[in-house]
């Protein structure tokens, strides 16, 4: 959750309607690939992102899944890992913790400074950066072994933009992890009116319907960015428990595993292969 997008919108107006296809196409030249209210919306919940009882409870939850996802599909003892939207270092502190030398960035400032103060009180070697993807892509390509961008594609304007900025940042052979929001009316069903609404477990508006990503268009993002599709499997939460698990329905949450195949003789460093 961070790299926030754009314009929230309520519930009844964002509903499973009819969408446009595709997403937008870009972001004006110069301008961070972000929506400055999304920022601050998840900046007001900055000091809570530890508290497992609060707002974030569900990112507490889902946590454990998702760092065991990307454990079994990638080492990370010993590899140098990126959290694309660490937010307040849910998984950037994980990954550390699994023995990755482990970089988070995020653009809401309020959270970077609560991640930074949580892993000094925890001892956690984590190295916090303030920074859009698409900015790190154009300084570090080709740098990491595993990036991972989790629940943070529906909250950005141009999400093949990120996607194509993560595909620059792993190395060849390396790993790129992914998780987001189905658009279907099962998960405007589940993660806006149920989460939001009657269970109340998510902030209202935390969601934005029409900004969820079917594993169809989130393939073709990645695939025009030079990463291959390994896997899509599906996070299934329990109705009674609120616990999260791995499962084959994709219908709602859904987690991706791509990779940067090996570098071809002619390829760029640092540019995805042809």
């Amino acid at each position: 959750m961070s790299d926030r997008a754009a314009n929230t919108t309520s519930a009844s107006s964002a509903g499973p309607a009819s969408h446009p296809a595709g997403h937008p196409a870009g972001h004006p030249a110069g301008t961070r690939n972000a929506d400055p209210g999304e920022i601050a919306k998840f900046e007001a919940l900055a000091q809570r992102w530890w508290d497992p009882q609060g707002e974030s409870g569900p990112l507490h939850r889902l946590n454990p899944v998702r760092l065991g996802y990307v454990a079994a599909r990638a080492p990370l003892q010993g590899a140098r890992a990126l959290d694309v939207g660490c937010g307040g270092g849910l998984l950037s502190e994980a990954l550390a913790l699994s023995g990755a030398d482990t970089t988070g960035v995020d653009l809401a400032t309020a959270a970077l400074q609560v991640a930074r103060l949580h892993a000094l009180e925890t001892g956690v070697q984590v190295k916090y950066l303030e920074a859009a993807a698409e900015e790190l892509a154009a300084t570090e390509p080709a740098s990491y072994d595993v990036v991972c961008c989790m629940e943070m594609l529906e909250h950005v304007p141009d999400p093949a933009s990120v996607i194509a900025a993560l595909a620059t940042l792993v190395r060849p052979g390396g790993s790129v992890f992914l998780s987001t929001l189905n658009r279907t009316p099962k998960a405007f069903g589940l993660a806006i009116v149920g989460a939001e609404y009657l269970l109340r477990l998510l902030p209202r508006g935390t969601h934005e319907y029409s900004r969820f990503l079917r594993p169809s268009e989130l393939a073709t993002m990645a695939r025009a960015a030079g990463l291959e599709l390994l896997d899509v499997t599906g996070l299934e939460m329990d109705p009674l428990t609120h616990t999260f698990r791995l499962g084959p329905d994709v219908a709602v949450n859904y987690l991706a595993h791509f990779c940067r195949p090996p570098i071809s003789l002619g390829a760029a460093p640092g540019q995805p292969n042809p």
